[in-house]
């Protein structure tokens, strides 16, 4: 390797960086990169390191000066202005003319004889002439010219040491011996519903207007206008594709089945078509792009299910044999989960020979479904198929299409999860589904947001699924599910639900098992969304706050705070400027009352220890008056077991009055 033996920085523990630049870091647009390193040379001259960033379609760089924080260590930041990509480096270089400074200071301080040291800083100077443009030339000259008078000391100092100068010569910096750090880093800049999306799913065919029949396209067009009021921007569909009749699933998940269920619609294939078609049942293409366009006027976008897996019938069984493994015994190979046998569906074989025509035609149905208005796509069970065909697929199509979003439902373990998320995917479905207590849920979210892990992995927290009725909604009743609602989608900037079942509080389950009990998996639902002891009303209000405060949407902001009770968690999301803050209080006790204190971070909220402020509960409309940072909380789950506090600091007393009134 050539080196330059004069370029004595180094630089190095570079934050972010994932894999040793492996991997991009995530943002959103108008999100900002903060860039840290450790940056230093030999012996105790002065260093300058300054951030390099640029857009992969632009060749200048832009600079940023890099800030001093402690030993060696420095930071810049650069804002997402564009989606796309984006990279960073990072350079430095001893600074000569500042190490004459530091040294002028001291010697001239400490009485000594200084009139050589002045004319160094003169031939520093001079040499900044000669690589600035005209323009600021006789300024410099004059500078020159006072450095170089041995008549008059203390001017020459007192302009050596004036910021003025200094300012003027670090703009036009000495570089020749710079170094530059050896990795371009990168940064994947989506849109902001990447970062904040309400997310609504349910089956089509169980929302027919005649009970009985199997629901259309057409039919769920009518309730658009109220899921857009109840303030969700997606609605998500399972598979809407033709379903196969081989080895299909009964109730409950039989592997027997009457002649009138529906099958499993992640059952994908029959004669009728595969990846491609529509259940005919469901209507027709043009029916499905009339449905996506009456969603978008109503500010919804339509996500669909992307399942890489087929039924027996599927098309592509009999067109592609060597897509799939065969057993000794002539039969294909089904998916199964020992003890868990899953008939009715086939695994695809990504080890097969033909691996790149399997590649090409399962990118085309992503790109079939984009033709059709469709950029958002949920990904069913991805970490089963090999990770270098998705870093490929969701790479070729965001080239084309980078406002497109994928999320990865991968319930499995971390380091599989993260993978995902490294090579691509948007979003990721979590744990949340499964921690509990309040040490689980600050544990859980530090390491989401505070450890490297927020730079690649944007969680999407869902309270249920059409596979999983946890325990806590199954046992909780009504005040789990209001709790589990206000927890998802304030913790999280993306969060999403399984419904009806969420708003019904459904929680009939198969006994010993988190599974629901007549699952709509295997078939046709009749719901009555307006059934006494639902949580339609809360939901849409949640979601209102989550729109009006800025502060919850985003995920990063969050920073839990201390209670004396261990049934609270407490927790504040704020905006960099502090204009909006709210404060979340959740009683994670489904069954009694709790009370007690929260501590409030008052001096980080720029609030006196003795000026009272207003907290206002955005879900019960109440207003209390607090003062200093330990304030009581009572929360009856019956009632409702949340508050989510809006902040007003800065309270005058003839506003208050009218802010009660």
């Amino acid at each position: 390797m050539e080196t330059d033996g004069r370029k004595r920085i180094v630089i190095e523990n570079v934050k972010p960086e994932i894999n040793s630049g492996r991997y991009p870091i995530k943002r959103v647009l108008g999100e900002k990169v903060t860039v840290e390193a450790d940056v230093f040379g030999d012996g105790h001259d002065e260093v300058v390191a300054v951030l390099l960033y640029r857009k992969d379609n632009k060749r200048k760089w832009h600079e940023v000066p890099m800030e001093f924080i402690v030993n060696d260590r420095w930071q810049a930041e650069f804002t997402m202005e564009e989606i796309g990509r984006y990279y960073y480096t990072i350079q430095g270089w001893i600074e000569h003319f500042q190490t004459w400074r530091k040294d002028l200071r001291k010697k001239y301080e400490a009485g000594q004889d200084v009139k050589l040291e002045l004319l160094i800083g003169a031939e520093h100077v001079d040499k900044v002439a000669e690589r600035a443009p005209t323009g600021p030339t006789k300024k410099l000259k004059s500078y020159i010219e006072t450095l170089r008078n041995d008549t008059d000391i203390e001017a020459a100092v007192s302009l050596a040491l004036d910021e003025e100068l200094a300012s003027v010569v670090s703009q036009y910096p000495d570089k020749s011996f710079a170094y530059t750090y050896e990795k371009q880093l990168e940064v994947l800049v989506e849109r902001k519903k990447a970062l904040f999306s309400t997310w609504y799913e349910i089956f089509p065919r169980s929302f027919s207007t005649k009970p009985g029949n199997h629901g259309t396209f057409k039919e769920c067009e009518r309730l658009i206008p109220e899921i857009a009021e109840m303030g969700f921007d997606i609605i998500y569909f399972p598979p809407i594709h033709p379903i196969g009749t081989t080895k299909r699933k009964g109730k409950n998940n039989s592997p027997v089945s009457e002649p009138d269920d529906p099958g499993s619609p992640w059952a994908i294939g029959s004669k009728d078509g595969g990846h491609k078609s529509i259940h005919r049942q469901l209507g027709t293409v043009n029916d499905f792009k009339r449905f996506v366009k009456r969603a978008n006027e109503h500010g919804i976008e339509v996500a669909l299910d992307l399942a890489y897996q087929c039924s027996p019938d599927h098309p592509y069984v009999k067109k592609h044999p060597g897509w799939f493994r065969w057993r000794p015994d002539g039969s294909v190979q089904f998916a199964e989960n020992p003890p868990k046998k899953y008939e009715d569906v086939l695994p695809i074989d990504f080890e097969t020979e033909q691996w790149r025509e399997l590649w090409e035609e399962l990118k085309s149905v992503v790109l079939f479904w984009i033709d059709k208005g469709v950029h958002i796509f949920r990904v069913d069970n991805p970490h089963t198929k090999p990770f270098v065909f998705w870093e490929w697929l969701i790479s070729d199509i965001k080239q084309d299409y980078p406002d497109v979003i994928f999320l990865s439902e991968a319930f499995t373990r971390p380091k599989v999860m993260y993978r995902l998320a490294k090579l691509g995917f948007t979003q990721s479905y979590t744990y949340f589904t499964w921690r509990n207590t309040k040490q689980e849920f600050t544990d859980y979210l530090t390491e989401l947001t505070r450890s490297d892990v927020r730079n690649f992995f944007r969680p999407n927290f869902w309270p249920n699924t059409p596979d999983i009725l946890p325990e806590h909604l199954q046992y909780g009743g009504r005040p789990a599910f209001m709790t589990r609602l206000v927890l998802a989608a304030t913790l999280s900037s993306n969060y999403g639900m399984y419904a009806p079942a969420f708003e019904l509080c459904i929680n009939e389950a198969v006994p010993g098992k988190e599974e629901y009990l007549n699952s709509e998996k295997y078939e046709i639902k009749q719901w009555d969304r307006d059934k006494p002891g639902n949580i339609k009303d809360l939901i849409s209000k949640v979601n209102k706050i989550r729109k009006e405060n800025e502060a919850l949407q985003s995920t990063w902001n969050l920073q839990f705070y201390e209670t004396d009770n261990d049934y609270f968690l407490a927790y504040g999301k704020v905006t960099d400027d502090q204009s909006n803050i709210v404060i979340v209080v959740v009683n994670l006790d489904s069954f009694h009352t709790q009370s007690g204190f929260v501590t409030v971070p008052i001096e980080e909220l720029d609030i006196s220890e003795d000026h009272p402020y207003l907290v206002h509960d955005l879900l019960s409309d109440e207003k209390y008056i607090w003062q200093g940072e330990r304030n009581y909380i009572e929360l009856n789950p019956e009632k409702i077991p949340a508050h989510v506090f809006l902040v007003h600091k800065r309270l005058h007393r003839e506003q208050d009055f009218d802010y009660f009134m």
